[in-house]
């Protein structure tokens, strides 16, 4: 199977829109189990919720234009680390390099030399060994609600 293609998203597209909710409840919900959470903000989040969200979106996108996966940032001031809001994968294919995809295009096309932050729950084993292997540097643990413990992570460009 050849590797997906990573191109910008644009939610005001439907069809682009309901294939990043559709993938990120999915993921979240493998997260949450991963977790023991299942409180994860972005589990109740409906579709018009996402699309409000002040985000950029990158795709992984497969054969026939099916999205494997996403990646969405918060855009930062010049100067400003960049905060990585998600980055999710349909769970049908995990473990396919779709995440390293995404993470590893990001990082060296779009914030080539910036700081850039990302969390994620601290039991989530496949998020921490993605970030450490991508350079990513491991900073305080915090717990937001009771029962839920967050990792943070740092990467200098």
């Amino acid at each position: 199977m050849p590797s997906p293609l990573v191109r910008p998203l644009d939610l005001t597209d439907d069809r682009a829109a309901e294939a990043v909710h559709r993938i990120g409840l999915a993921a979240y919900a493998v997260e949450a189990e991963l977790i023991g959470f299942d409180g994860i903000p972005a589990l109740g989040e409906s579709l018009a919720e996402l699309r409000a969200r002040p985000l950029r979106w990158l795709g992984a996108v497969g054969a026939g234009g099916a999205l494997a996966g996403f990646l969405a940032w918060e855009e930062a001031a010049p100067g400003e680390p960049v905060h990585l809001d998600r980055l999710c994968v349909d769970p049908a294919r995990f473990r396919r390099g779709i995440a390293s995809l995404l993470l590893r295009h990001a990082l060296t096309e779009l914030f080539a030399g910036r700081v850039v932050e990302v969390t994620t729950g601290a039991a989530n084993a496949p998020a921490v060994t993605l970030y450490e292997r991508h350079g990513f540097v491991r900073g305080a643990d915090f717990s937001p609600a009771p029962g839920l413990t967050m990792a943070s992570f740092h990467r200098h460009g």
